[in-house]
C-alpha cells in the first residue's frame, strides 16, 4: 500500500539584496507562486506539475530575474535558461539561451518528456518551442533597460573587467540582483520535484550559461533524498555541484534544513576568494523543508497542510 504524504512546496525568488522599493512585489510574487503550486498538490496533482506552475508564475512577474523580468547581457539581449527534474524517475529537462519563450520552464518540461535529451539550447530550443506552440513574449522591460544602462555606466566608469565583477557588485548591490526563481515540492505519493529558471547574470557575456539549467548544480530531485533549487552566483553552484550536494546530504539522513545550512557553509569555506552570494531551498523525502543563504536577503515562501496559506519572508537562515 502506498504511503500518503502531506504535500509541501517551497519557492524562492532569488538571493541577493532586496531593496524596499521592490521587496513587496517580490514577497507577493513568491506567495502567489507557492499558493499556485500548493493548489496543484492539494487537488491530488503531482510534484512535477506543482513546481512547473509555481515557477511559471514567477517567470510572468517582472519583479524577478526570470522570464519577463530577465536581466540583459552585455550586448543588451535576453538569454534565459531553466530546468526541471522528476525525483521519481530521475528524468530531467533543461533549456538555455532563449530569447522570447514566455515560460522557459514549460519548454524544459517538454525537453524532459518529449525528447531523448536533457539539455537543449539556442536555435534548437527555440525550434522546439515553435513545434509545441509555446507562447512568446517580448522580454525587454523598462526596468531591466534602466538597470542595464546603470550597470554599464558603472562598469565603464570604474574600469572594471567584465570577468571580475565582484568589486562592482559590492559597490552597487541594488543593480546586480541574482534573482533566479525556483521551486521544490513533495506530493501525496512521496514524489519530489524541482524546477529553476533565470535570466542569468547581469552584464554576462553572450552565450554564458549558469547553474539553473545544469542538473545537479542549480536543480536536483531524487525520491531517495529530496529536492533542491539554488539561487545566486551560478559559477559557485556549478563548481560545487550544489543542488546534488544538498540532496546527497539529505540521502545521508540530514534534514532539509541541516542540508542547506551545511551546503552554504561549504560555499563559505571553499570559495572565499570570489563573490559567493548563494541561497538554497530544499524539501526532504519526509516533507521537511529547508532554506538558507549567505546573502543579505533571499525572497522565499512555503506552504504546508498545516499552514494552508503561504508564509513568505525576505530572509531565511543566514549562514556566514
Amino acid at each position: 500500500m502506498t504511503e500518503v504524504r502531506k504535500p509541501v512546496i517551497v519557492v524562492h525568488g532569488g538571493a541577493g539584496t532586496w531593496r524596499p522599493g521592490r521587496s513587496q512585489a517580490g514577497l507577493e510574487g513568491v506567495k502567489k507562486a507557492a499558493k499556485t503550486g500548493f493548489d496543484v498538490l492539494k487537488h491530488g496533482g503531482i510534484a512535477v506539475d506543482s513546481v512547473m506552475e509555481a515557477v511559471a508564475i514567477m517567470e510572468d512577474e517582472d519583479a524577478f530575474n526570470a522570464g519577463y523580468g530577465s536581466s540583459l547581457n552585455i550586448e543588451k539581449r535576453v538569454e534565459m535558461e531553466a530546468s526541471i527534474m522528476d525525483g521519481k524517475t530521475l528524468q530531467a529537462g533543461a533549456v538555455g539561451l532563449l530569447k522570447d519563450v514566455k515560460n522557459p520552464v514549460r519548454l524544459a518540461r517538454i525537453v524532459m518528456e518529449e525528447t531523448d535529451h536533457v539539455f537543449i539550447v539556442g536555435e534548437g530550443a527555440e525550434k522546439l518551442a515553435k513545434i509545441f506552440n509555446l507562447e512568446r513574449r517580448e522580454m525587454m522591460t523598462e526596468l531591466r533597460l534602466k538597470y542595464h544602462e546603470q550597470q554599464r555606466k558603472a562598469l565603464l566608469e570604474g574600469k572594471f573587467e567584465l570577468r571580475k565583477l565582484a568589486s562592482l557588485i559590492k559597490s552597487y548591490p541594488e543593480l546586480f540582483q541574482l534573482e533566479t526563481v525556483g521551486a521544490v515540492a513533495l506530493d501525496k505519493d512521496g514524489n519530489v520535484a524541482a524546477a529553476t529558471s533565470t535570466g542569468g547574470f547581469p552584464l554576462k557575456l553572450p552565450g554564458r550559461i549558469g547553474d539553473s539549467p545544469l542538473i545537479g548544480c542549480g536543480t536536483y530531485a531524487d525520491n531517495w533524498a529530496g529536492a533542491c533549487s539554488a539561487t545566486g552566483v551560478g559559477e559557485i553552484a556549478i563548481r560545487l555541484v550544489l543542488a546534488k550536494t544538498v540532496c546527497s546530504y539529505m540521502e545521508n539522513e540530514k534534514t532539509a534544513q541541516d542540508a542547506v545550512e551545511i551546503a552554504i557553509k561549504l560555499v563559505n569555506q571553499r570559495l572565499t576568494a570570489t563573490y559567493n552570494s548563494m541561497g538554497l531551498i530544499a524539501v526532504d523525502a519526509h516533507g521537511g523543508i529547508g532554506a538558507a543563504h549567505n546573502s543579505p536577503n533571499m525572497c522565499w515562501a512555503y506552504v504546508t497542510p498545516e499552514k494552508q496559506e503561504p508564509v513568505a519572508s525576505l530572509t531565511a537562515k543566514t549562514v556566514k
